[in-house]
């Protein structure tokens, strides 16, 4: 079920439109502006930082490597997902990615700023893009799947986000996180990019607890190359000298070898193995 911003009353299915109090919900872009007052206030992302991800996203291992994680946990744990709401998309790559592999998931992906969700417009395919706020989802009951890819750590409320995703699935429907690990891991680049926080195993479940969901497997991941990660992190103690390009700035070998350490650390996933540190945790749960 879809809610209507304005008086909450059910809206049903196509244009945003409410039938009770005539709202009806502007389109900029390709795009349905649900939440102006949020995007406009938005906060915990530079939306300047848009336009450089949607050009380097598809050539980065990292970028890479996570959607190839995704889509497996996907297809592993929840193969009759077939609607998934993706909150922060961003530029679209993970939802893209999706697009490919699941050709009859229906996606909504949905994203606070309207400069990013204007780019997903134009790299998505079929998904629906929508701007809204992950605080107050519009959602009930909806979904089969929702992911949140690196999204709540730049969230305060990152509890009330986990509860509006909880909300917006159907009984027993998955959830897929990831989010930046290990609190000793926090540097220059995390206030950068306006994290919230970074987490611990037992804090994301704790949150996840709380929401309503049950945790079905859980690893970290840039695991084999954490230490390389720990001695960036390091160097990273002066804001004013940040270069947050500088991780992405590969050369094609450097990119391809870094591509081929992933791909090992993603067999010995997909084996069975949760591994315990790394830069990055991948969390699977289901609605209780």
């Amino acid at each position: 079920m879809r809610r209507c911003p304005s008086c909450r009353a059910a809206i049903g299915a196509g244009p945003w439109r409410c039938a009770a109090c005539g709202w009806q919900a502007p389109v900029v872009d390709g795009v349905a502006v649900l939440a102006p007052d949020a995007d406009a206030a938005g906060t915990g992302f530079d939306p300047d930082q848009f336009a450089v991800l949607f050009d380097l996203e598809a050539g980065n291992f990292w970028f890479r490597a996570r959607n190839e994680l995704i889509c497996w946990a996907l297809r592993r744990y929840f193969p009759d997902g077939r609607r998934m709401l993706e909150l922060g998309c961003g530029t679209g790559f993970v939802a893209a990615g999706i697009e490919r592999r699941f050709p009859d998931m229906q996606i909504v992906a949905s994203e606070l700023f309207s400069r990013g969700a204007a780019l997903a417009r134009r790299r998505l395919q079929r998904a629906e893009v929508v701007q809204m706020d992950g605080r107050r989802l519009l959602f009930e009951s909806e979904f089969d799947l929702a992911g949140a890819f690196d999204v709540i750590e730049h969230v305060a409320e990152d509890v009330t986000v986990l509860a509006e995703l909880h909300k917006a699935l159907r009984p027993g429907g998955g959830l897929l996180l990831t989010v930046p690990q290990h609190p000793w891991l926090w540097s220059a680049l995390d206030a950068y990019s306006q994290h919230q926080r970074r987490y611990s195993r037992a804090n994301l479940f704790a949150k996840l607890g709380r929401a309503g969901f049950r945790i079905l497997r859980c690893t970290s991941f840039m695991s084999l190359l954490l230490p390389a990660m720990l001695a960036s992190r390091r160097r990273m103690t002066q804001p004013e000298a940040l270069d947050p390009m500088a991780e992405f700035r590969l050369s094609r070998f450097a990119n391809a070898a870094l591509g081929t350490v992933m791909g090992a650390e993603r067999w010995i996933i997909r084996a069975g193995v949760s591994l315990p540190a790394g830069g990055s945790l991948l969390a699977v749960a289901q609605k209780i």
